[in-house]
């Protein structure tokens, strides 16, 4: 039996992880067996500038955070090595990130299981996840969309206008030249 203040810590990273779960927009568990430093360095650069954060637990930690959290379901995925990216800001970015150093590192790292919302995803479910754009692409998209109509009445508008300028300068300069 660990002692009181080991506990404590225990208990502290238990209580920690399950904040990161409830205030998560999503998250991916993964196996990493087998990753060598320098990919597991470059995945860790990478989930920084993402704005991911990507740390390992132990199972049992993971398990009673999840439960704390409302996270239910989770337990057949808790087996061997797990590593976990959770974004509080990005749906999409775990699941991309991660996506892509699977197929990059094949065999060495695979996705459990993801949960969005608070709600579990299967692998599968993440690859699509991953394949989505991002939230700025969206956005841009969107918004191009709604500007586009605008765009074309603004010329239209420009369109009557530059023809009455053409053609009150044209009878200007008819006058000028009739007065001299």
């Amino acid at each position: 039996m660990p002692n009181a203040k080991v506990l404590e810590q225990k208990k502290a990273i238990v209580q920690s992880l399950a904040d990161k779960f409830k205030n998560a927009t999503s998250g991916v568990f993964v196996d990493f067996k087998g990753i060598n430093v320098a990919d597991d360095t470059k995945l860790r650069a990478d989930m920084r500038a993402a704005n991911v954060d990507y740390s390992v637990y132990k199972n049992t930690m993971i398990r009673l955070a999840a439960k704390e959290a409302g996270i239910e379901g989770l337990e057949p995925y808790l087996a061997g090595t797990t590593a976990i990216a959770i974004s509080d800001t990005d749906v999409v970015a775990p699941a991309k990130i991660i996506t892509d150093y699977v197929k990059k590192i094949q065999g060495k790292f695979e996705v459990k299981v993801g949960f969005v919302e608070g709600e579990l995803v299967d692998a599968k479910q993440v690859e699509a996840i991953a394949a989505l754009p991002s939230k700025e692409v969206l956005i841009a998209t969107a918004l191009a969309g709604l500007n586009a109509p605008i765009t074309g009445f603004v010329n239209v508008l420009n369109a009557n206008l530059r023809g009455l300028v053409i053609a009150l300068n044209a009878i200007c300069e008819k006058k000028e030249s009739e007065a001299a």
